[in-house]
């Protein structure tokens, strides 16, 4: 029987005593948990009379079988995204600061810093999931609250979301209010901007992880006990209001603004003369083409990859009776942070000088082979 609960993790099977203990500590209706067990032992011993009178044999155990072999190919897959986007973001990394384009562009590091990170635990956290090891003492605890909980893991993942808006913001000051951005805009703001990211992302999270979390008889219960029924709805809706579709408003705000304002300033220069005006015509096409690449690949590829995740929980959190599927979790989980992988090319790419030290890279690997 599976203890369902709302959050980044899913529980897994314990003792039935147990179960009905810890889900009596988080507003489950036990009544209904017991109605479920009990309709599935009911189902077991009819499905066991069915095969020895028919002579069948697996038919429970393959349907078992096949969704725990779904959710082991479902987690391998979110670690061989962790391993590719560890790499790719180290490599962006690297490249930027061997351009010398990391003081210029600090909220672009910052982003694939966050994303190297999160890729990071996903590694960690995936590969001690796989091992499904047993806990006890304080170094289970925190093994479970900060590792299998993939807590770590959501550090990164919203802090890259604050990150990312913060550089949404930047770039739409600095073309929509050249003034105030060149008078007003100072170092120091970017530097507590990116500071934010980290320490908001930590302090939300370790809030969410820490009073919710427990080992119980050597398994890792993450975001299971909350006080009552109301507090893991309210955790679920902040979230997906906060990093979701707060972001995904900043993305619609602030590019729409910039599209209009380059439209305007092509206007103007070509009022001026006909030379000017082709000339203005080209430079606007290209930078109004950039603008809207990075509108399709940011918030598009963001919104899309995100949301089955969010409609998920969000599903999950309204309807907190039903059981909720292992392999449906680390699904979207995985489709989610393909967006991690991705994200350091949507960005250091476009600039050239990052460009240049990646193909150099390329040439002197395959001079050597």
């Amino acid at each position: 029987m599976v203890c369902q609960f709302l959050g980044h993790s899913v529980c897994v099977d314990v003792a039935v005593n147990d179960v009905l203990k810890h889900c009596s500590l988080v507003g489950v209706n036990i009544a209904h948990i017991e109605k479920k067990m009990a309709e599935e032992r009911s189902a077991t011993s009819q499905l066991s009379v069915d095969m020895t009178t028919t002579g069948m044999t697996g038919g429970n155990t393959m349907t078992s079988s096949s969704s725990r072999d779904a959710e082991f190919y479902f987690q391998c897959a979110v670690l061989i995204i962790g391993v590719v986007g560890t790499a790719t973001n180290a490599l962006i990394l690297y490249a930027l600061v061997a351009s010398k384009q990391h003081k210029k562009h600090v909220l672009i590091v910052n982003q694939n810093a966050l994303d190297l990170f999160s890729s990071f635990f996903t590694v960690v956290s995936y590969s001690l999931k796989l091992r499904n090891i047993r806990l006890s003492g304080s170094l289970g605890y925190w093994l479970c609250t900060l590792l299998l909980s993939e807590s770590l893991v959501w550090c990164g993942a919203v802090g890259s979301n604050i990150s990312l808006a913060s550089i949404t913001i930047e770039r739409y000051l600095k073309v929509a209010h050249p003034v105030w951005s060149k008078n007003k805009l100072r170092r120091w703001m970017i530097y507590l901007a990116m500071a934010f990211s980290w320490i908001g992302s930590f302090v939300y999270n370790a809030a969410s992880v820490v009073p919710t979390t427990a080992v119980v008889d050597g398994t890792c219960y993450a975001y299971a006990f909350f006080k009552n029924e109301t507090d893991p709805i309210i955790h679920v809706i902040y979230s997906f209001i906060s990093f979701y579709l707060i972001i995904l408003l900043i993305f619609i705000f602030c590019y729409w603004r910039i599209l209009i304002v380059i439209r305007r300033q092509a206007r103007v220069m070509a009022g001026h003369n006909a030379t000017a005006a082709s000339t203005a015509q080209n430079i606007s096409n290209k930078i109004r083409s950039n603008v809207i690449k990075t509108v399709i690949l940011v918030s598009a590829f963001y919104a899309i990859l995100w949301l089955p995740y969010y409609v998920y929980i969000l599903y999950l959190s309204l309807n907190p009776h039903i059981i909720s599927f292992d392999a449906c979790y680390y699904a979207l989980t995985c489709i989610a942070f393909l967006y991690t992988c991705a994200n350091p090319f949507i960005y250091a790419t476009k600039f050239s000088p990052v460009k240049q030290v990646l193909l150099r890279l390329i040439r002197v690997k395959t001079t050597s082979e």
